[in-house]
């Protein structure tokens, strides 16, 4: 059988159209099932496949896990309070219990505000403590602190005390009353004497103050260790305060405590004190005499620095007091015999 070349190309040209028709139905059907596929996968979550390439999964169930809750709170345990806010800005807490000697040391006896506790490097700062300001005596008249000093209340308390009870009968005996106290120093984190590497200072512990001087309303001031005060009065203000503090530390006692009175009420075995203050002896109202000017007619200092010139002076001396000295009774104008001549006494050299 023979085909003509015509015959031929028509025949593959039907082959040709039937293969692409072929085709196309098995796209349109692909297509088609990748629609559905896709339309199916919308039904399920695919976090990760963001273009819809990936695997399509159905979506695990999830089974839900029981978490034990905490068991209630006790009725006996204390509730809960923030106390962390207050501190953090500088506020004691209202929660605080005062102490004692908070709650004794009022309005009426000083003007005494209490500050938050201080925790300074190392052992420095303290609690219950307050800001004396002045101190109120019992005719409502205030004592001014000058400057306002940090102290523990127990310090603060001594010292309001000691000058109600104590120094203004002492003020009164002057005839005035007092107007301010002169505070040197109080609370500061340093060591004793301020030297460094030495023990923590009371100043440290705010437990010490430092006093220089009570000023009165008439404008004097007693100052605690000026020599031109009289000494009977230095002596009771020594005598009251070793009284009512543990450690006085004044002139005598070192050379960092000339100028002012330290006072501390720090604690110690067997409630051991301290009392070192030497009151000196008031210093002379009337300077001492100088002595007398060099007269005009004594040899100058080179001279009378020599040897020579002090035998001199001394012979001198001695022929002066020969001279003045009475002459001796004449015996021999008693007994009736003649006299002799007197010689000039002779000089003698040493």
């Amino acid at each position: 059988m023979s085909f003509s070349l015509p015959d031929f190309r028509r025949k593959w040209s039907c082959r040709g159209y039937m293969s692409a028709g072929a085709a196309m139905v098995t796209a349109a059907l692909g297509l088609s099932l990748v629609l559905a596929e896709r339309a199916e996968a919308r039904k399920y979550a695919a976090p990760l496949d963001i273009f819809g390439l990936g695997t399509l999964r159905p979506r695990a169930k999830v089974h839900s896990v029981r978490i034990p809750l905490p068991k209630p709170r006790p009725e006996e345990a204390p509730q809960a309070t923030d106390e962390a806010a207050p501190e953090a800005e500088g506020k004691p807490s209202p929660e605080k219990q005062l102490s004692a000697c908070r709650l004794a040391l009022t309005e009426q006896i000083a003007i005494a505000p209490s500050i938050p506790d201080i925790r300074g490097p190392g052992a420095c700062g303290g609690e219950d403590l307050v800001r004396l300001e002045a101190i109120v005596l019992p005719d409502k008249r205030k004592v001014a602190v000058k400057p306002a000093a940090i102290l523990r209340c127990t310090m603060a308390s001594a010292i309001a005390d000691w000058v109600r009870k104590d120094m203004v009968p002492l003020a009164a005996s002057l005839g005035s009353t007092i107007s301010d106290l002169d505070n040197f120093d109080s609370f500061e984190c340093r060591g004793r004497n301020r030297i460094a590497g030495a023990m923590l200072s009371e100043h440290g512990k705010a437990n010490a103050l430092d006093v220089r001087a009570i000023k009165l309303a008439n404008g004097q001031s007693i100052g605690l260790t000026d020599r031109s005060m009289p000494r009977d009065v230095r002596e009771r203000v020594l005598h009251s305060v070793c009284a009512r503090f543990s450690t006085v530390l004044g002139p005598g006692s070192d050379w960092y405590h000339e100028d002012h009175i330290h006072l501390d009420l720090a604690q110690r075995r067997n409630d051991y004190r301290i009392c070192q203050w030497n009151v000196w002896d008031p210093l002379p109202q009337v300077a001492p005499l100088l002595p007398a000017g060099r007269p005009e007619e004594a040899p100058p200092r080179e001279v009378a620095a020599r040897p020579e010139a002090k035998d001199e002076a001394k012979d001198g001396a001695d022929d002066e007091a020969v001279q003045k000295s009475p002459a001796p009774a004449d015996k021999s104008a008693a007994n009736g015999t003649k006299a002799e001549p007197h010689k000039p006494a002779t000089k003698k050299r040493r």
